[in-house]
């Protein structure tokens, strides 16, 4: 077990766009962000396989980043999100669209990184089944 560590030169060679505006000690601190808000980077996280939770956690950072960074930047701060659903030309109007979202899902939905976390989050947000064994009880006269 442990936690998930931040190394800043591994998630900037994934995520290139986001590191060329974003320094370590940002980069950083989003991952705490993530580790302390979004997905538990203890021993009792849900997550228990170390390299999976720290995968996981460099989609955080990357998805947090995006949401701060301003559109001149890569980012999403201000700018739009979601799909196009609908464009005129006269007088121009553009429409966007989330897709089908819960109010649980919409806050990470809003990136492509957080959408990616959502998707590898499934097997860790469905019910867990513990079969616990049947012991038969003991009668006393």
């Amino acid at each position: 077990m442990g936690v998930a560590v931040f190394d800043y030169d591994e998630w900037s060679q994934r995520y290139p766009a986001l590191a060329a505006n974003v320094d370590q000690d940002l980069a950083s601190f989003y991952f705490m962000e993530g580790g302390l808000l979004y997905l538990d980077n203890t021993d009792a996280s849900v997550v228990q396989d170390v390299p999976t939770r720290t995968l996981l956690l460099y989609l955080l950072t990357a998805h947090i980043a995006t949401l701060n960074l301003p559109v001149s930047a890569g980012g999403n701060g201000a700018g739009v999100v979601g799909r196009t659903s609908s464009a005129s030309r006269g007088s121009v109007s553009v429409s966007f669209d989330m897709g089908p979202t819960t109010a649980s899902s919409a806050w990470f939905m809003q990136t492509q990184y957080g959408a990616m976390f959502w998707q590898a989050m499934l097997p860790y947000r469905t019910a867990r089944y513990v079969n616990v064994p049947y012991v038969e009880r003991q009668t006393y006269p």
